[in-house]
């Protein structure tokens, strides 16, 4: 008997010094080797390559100082912990991430609090109205769910919250807290940049002026060296020519601007500018088209109900046709649209103003899955046409906006009238398809002026005429309002891109040209990140208000029994196996 009872002790003993010698040689290793493991299924705690690298990169401090401490609704805590969760992810990389959490509400001093908003939303955030059910009733909680990151001596804010048009109260915050690691890395990979590439909007052919670019321009100006840019026939304006042979006279040409952009133009551009945005893009350069086909404007039909639609002939057509967009000189009427503002009356002097839907101003909502236009706010359009691809050997098409399904085409010339809101929709007409508005187009283009240049310019080695393109991508939008700002009225200063003053609401045109330049002058690297996907996991609140007695009754009950019934079974099973 103590021979048995002594083989029992070494055997406990054994298995002991062995679970230590384990435990000792995975911290060992676990020293040397960086490893996380990740077992939910969407993989929501493992950090994208291009995330790691970028962290890798960090040489200094950056510091987050994140405002969203303090009491909140369940949606706003879950945002706060997925957010602190990331950045421990972010910190577990390297050490110099940090973080605080602020509550900017903390004071209890009025004009405390309104000195904090105001420097917060001075710095670039903007704030949030809750209503926060009290012991008292209902109250009203100001909120800014934003972060602002310093590094050095720099220092830019980041949005976390992502408001959508139509979207529920949980979707909105899922498809926020889907962003975040592409928000904070963008933010990252900004402020410790050496260099900033350089856009260019080109002008001289009647494209939207500097004020009516204002805010995008600002916007662009955290990520890149914004000019503006007059081609006027010189080939330097856009590509730059280095002397690398003098024997042979040979030149190495480079694009100057890592991305351009065509805002609108409403004349016609000559063939040696078409030439020179041309060459540009067979040499790697990359274009954001934002063109009207068709002219038609609202300054007419403030002052008479009617206006006519007429084809916009800037001869810039027939060239991205060659790239693989056809624009089609229509324009689409959609049911889901933007509402204008229209004096119906007047009431005690004042004019009485009521909102009607004007179905050529379509809103945007049916975007694709593309990291450019994923979870996107709606996007406002105004007298926006229809675009088709062609059939381009080589050129990778990638539709990334459309209208609904309720919409139709009208062709031009046609006429535009206010008589329009006093009318009920015709559902059949309005009956679809949706149209593309918008396309991505990648690949190897063919030069436009293949087959009809002049033999002294493509034997000229100074200007390096190419007939096809290296690897480059363009997008082309046919609604040139797209990235026009509004103008407050009566003051005329710009408005933010994407706020209309009329419904004091904010769509998303500027996310949209910002993720549209970022993809094109940095490729798909950080911008994949908005393509991931963390799954809504909701209660069903039908099964839960019908079944309330029962669920509360099976997660009160349950989890008893089971320790019950474990318990039970353990001294049963040790019962059975030491009696004998």
């Amino acid at each position: 008997m103590k021979i048995t009872k002594n083989k029992i002790l070494n055997s406990y003993l054994l298995q002991l010094f062995v679970v230590i010698a384990i435990i000792i040689v995975v911290n060992i290793i676990n020293s040397y080797v960086f490893t996380r493991f990740d077992l939910t299924t969407e993989k929501r705690y493992t950090l994208s390559k291009s995330t790691q690298e970028l962290l890798e990169s960090v040489d200094d401090i950056i510091y987050f100082r994140v405002f969203l401490d303090g009491e909140f609704p369940a949606g706003f805590k879950r945002l706060r912990r997925e957010t602190k969760e990331l950045l421990n992810e972010f910190r577990a990389y390297n050490n110099n991430i940090e973080y605080e959490f602020i509550n900017p509400s903390s004071s209890e001093s009025v004009q405390e609090r309104n000195d904090t908003y105001q420097l917060l939303m001075e710095q670039g955030l903007n704030p949030t109205n809750l209503q926060v059910k009290t012991k008292s009733g209902m109250d009203q909680q100001v909120i800014f769910p934003g972060a602002l990151v310093s590094y050095k001596n720099n220092e830019l804010p980041v949005e976390l919250l992502d408001a959508q048009f139509n979207a529920p109260p949980e979707a909105a915050l899922n498809n926020s807290i889907q962003n975040l690691e592409f928000k904070f890395a963008e933010v990252i990979h900004s402020l410790i940049k050496s260099v900033k590439p350089k856009v260019a909007f080109i002008e001289g052919h009647g494209e939207l002026n500097d004020m009516e670019t204002y805010d995008i321009a600002l916007a662009l100006q955290d990520n890149y060296i914004v000019d503006r840019v007059k081609i006027d026939g010189k080939i330097s304006s856009l590509v730059t020519r280095i002397l690398v042979d003098s024997v042979n006279s040979e030149y190495k040409i480079n694009p100057t601007y890592a991305a351009i952009i065509v805002a609108k133009p409403d004349s016609i551009v000559s063939p040696k500018d078409k030439f020179i945005i041309d060459q540009y893009i067979m040499y790697g350069g990359k274009v954001l088209w934002l063109l009207d086909p068709v002219f038609a404007s609202m300054d007419s039909i403030q002052t008479q109900e009617n206006t006519v639609s007429i084809e916009n002939n800037t001869d810039l057509q027939t060239q991205l046709f060659t790239y693989g967009a056809k624009l089609n000189n229509d324009l689409i009427l959609d049911l889901s649209a933007m509402v204008i503002p229209i004096r119906t009356g007047q009431v005690g002097g004042q004019a009485q103003i009521d909102f009607f839907p004007w179905y050529y101003f379509p809103l945007i909502t049916n975007t694709s899955q593309h990291p450019i236009t994923k979870n996107l706010n709606a996007i406002k359009t105004q007298f926006v046409s229809s675009l088709d691809t062609t059939s381009v050997k080589g050129v990778k098409k990638t539709i990334l906006l459309r209208t609904s399904d309720y919409s139709k085409v009208e062709h031009v010339p046609s006429m535009i009238s206010l008589q329009l809101l006093r009318e009920e929709p015709d559902m059949i007409q309005y009956s679809g398809p949706s149209r593309p508005i918008a396309v991505l187009l990648e690949g190897r283009f063919r030069s436009d002026f293949r087959n009809r240049l002049p033999q002294s310019i493509v034997k000229d080695k100074e200007i390096g005429y190419r007939e096809t393109s290296v690897p480059t991508s363009m997008i082309v939008v046919s609604d040139g309002d797209i990235i026009k700002n509004q103008f407050h009225i009566p003051k005329g200063y710009p408005l933010p891109l994407g706020f209309d003053q009329f419904t004091r609401e904010t769509f998303g045109n500027k996310e949209f040209i910002l993720n549209a330049v970022n993809y094109l002058t940095e490729g798909p690297g950080l911008i994949t990140l908005r393509s991931r996907e963390m799954k809504l996991r909701l209660l069903d609140k039908t099964k839960i208000s019908s079944n309330r007695l029962l669920w509360q009754l099976v997660n009160l009950l349950a989890p008893v029994l089971i320790v019950a019934l474990a318990g039970v079974l353990l001294v049963w099973y040790r019962k059975r196996k030491y009696s004998k």
